[in-house]
């Protein structure tokens, strides 16, 4: 291993790295050689190194950059990869695309910091040190939530922050499309969604911005997940279609408060049919093999007087309006089951989700334990380490953020999603973790940056890598500032614009 004066500040670290003699420069002779299959992750270092080296970088048999796609390569699985960087060639391995978009990322951060900029630099002399890694990730989910339900954000950033994702080897952008405050995803068979419940806070996507999305994304090595909430936190949708709710002629606007609303879907066949719709929509623009369904903090109050939601009950046989939840989760966690996807929830428990369903803990870490227990696979995100609207410190000039006390970077990289006090077969269902950055006081890409980082470079560290190393990680990250900085990435409360907090 090397010493903390010779790490280039890789973040995440990867699994072993070693110097070795000589230096390999970038000129205007140097070219890429991609061998079969290995194109996408050429093309992707091209697109990231040629805007600020201003070197045309061009592909060529006897190009001395070297991308070797090997499928039967040992040791390294879906992701990892291997990098051997010499005086005369850069070697990258890998026995996936991933991984080569992975060690592509490895690339940009041992070149000097100005080679993340999108502007050509002159008097820069692109050299990367000799060095050997071999570098498999800890975790196949690696991941960051962005809320643009809550306050809605320009799709520009959103590839900016898939950028960041990446640059980071983090591979899940998971976007919560909608909530009670707001719809963001139009769908065809229902435009009032957009129309009425996407005005608040901002606006909507359409279908062309986040297809384009998610091929942009998917170019990196990072894949979306989409969220649409049911069956509470829907109350944007009620406001757009007040038939579906439980009360079918109250009308309802989107709300202007935060929090839990009590306002939540029916449960009739319409319903039902609904989202299905909806969802089948949202198939169609994202192939993710997960599709979130949100299925956290629903109120059941409106169940115990609606007489659509009574004979429900009876009708199948319940115990109880309360149990109506997981007859809802259970219809929409079988129809995408019979789509080819795995639904995704928010657990609350480890017991509130069907089956079929993949769990993401977020109360409490032994409710994503409970969940492995029952066979379920898990993604851990306890929110007093994972969730990044808490503010960062208990200092003064920070933004407003989620009530509470702050979560601080050691907090997020003290993140353990498998403990070890868990049974081998219970941890191996960890798919990994993933930050969460609710928007209710976020409205701003900058005052989003700010509170992602970095804390998500923490939290990168500890999916890919382990961590296991604070010291260590204290010291890449010092240097690895210099890298947020030249991307522009805010770093200080002063640097961002903060909104006037509303009183609601």
């Amino acid at each position: 291993m090397l010493r903390p004066s010779t790490c280039p500040g890789l973040v995440p670290a990867p699994l072993r790295l070693s110097r070795s003699s000589g230096t390999f420069t970038l000129d205007e002779r140097t070219a890429i050689r991609a061998t079969p299959g290995a194109g996408p992750a050429a093309a992707l270092l091209r697109t990231l190194l040629a805007p600020a080296t201003g070197l045309p970088l061009p592909l060529a048999p006897d190009g001395r950059i070297v991308l070797v796609l090997e499928p039967g390569l040992t040791g390294l699985g879906a992701e990892g990869y291997g990098l051997t960087v010499s005086g005369e060639t850069v070697l990258l391995r890998a026995a996936g695309v991933a991984g080569l978009r992975h060690g592509v990322q490895t690339l940009r951060q041992l070149l000097p910091v100005a080679v993340l900029g999108t502007e050509p630099v002159r008097g820069v002399r692109w050299s990367i040190p000799g060095t050997e890694i071999t570098d498999v990730p800890r975790y196949a989910w690696r991941g960051a939530m962005l809320d643009v339900a809550r306050h809605f954000q320009p799709v520009s950033f959103l590839r900016r922050f898939t950028d960041l994702l990446a640059l980071h080897k983090l591979n899940v952008l998971h976007l919560h499309l909608t909530d009670d405050q707001g719809w963001r995803m139009p769908i065809t068979a229902y435009p009032r969604l957009t129309e009425v419940a996407g005005i608040p806070y901002g606006g909507a996507y359409s279908r062309a911005e986040l297809r384009d999305l998610v091929a942009y994304a998917a170019d990196r090595g990072v894949t979306v997940v989409p969220e649409i909430e049911m069956p509470g936190h829907a109350r944007a949708a009620l406001a757009a279609y007040p038939h579906l709710g439980n009360f079918p002629g109250r009308p309802l606007k989107v709300w202007q408060g935060w929090g839990v609303c009590d306002t939540v879907l029916g449960v009739t066949d319409e319903v039902l049919d609904f989202c299905r719709a909806v969802l089948d929509e949202v198939m169609d623009v994202f192939p993710s093999l997960h599709v979130h369904v949100g299925g956290d903090e629903c109120p059941t109050a409106e169940w115990h007087r609606s007489p659509a939601a009574l004979r429900r009950v009876a009708e199948e046989g319940l115990d109880g309006p309360d149990a109506l939840h997981g007859w809802f989760m259970e219809q929409i966690g079988s129809f995408l089951t019979g789509r080819g996807r795995r639904p995704l929830g928010w657990t609350e428990t480890g017991r509130d989700l069907p089956d079929c369903f993949a769990a993401l803990a977020w109360r409490d870490a032994d409710h994503g334990l409970t969940a492995a227990c029952r066979g379920q696979p898990v993604i851990m995100a306890p929110h007093r380490s994972t969730y990044l609207d808490y503010p960062q410190s208990p200092h003064p000039d920070e933004p407003p953020g989620q009530p509470g006390d702050a979560v601080d970077l050691q907090a997020v990289y003290a993140t353990e999603p498998a403990p070890a006090h868990w049974e081998a077969a219970v941890a191996a269902r960890v798919l990994g973790t993933q930050a969460q950055l609710w928007t209710e006081y976020v409205a701003t890409a900058a005052h989003a940056e700010y509170l992602a980082f970095p804390r998500l470079c923490a939290l990168a560290d500890t999916s890919w890598s382990g961590g296991h190393d604070w010291p260590g990680f204290q010291a890449r990250l010092h240097h690895h500032r210099t890298r947020l900085d030249a991307l522009g990435v805010p770093s200080r409360p002063s640097a961002i614009l903060r909104p006037e907090r509303t009183t609601r």
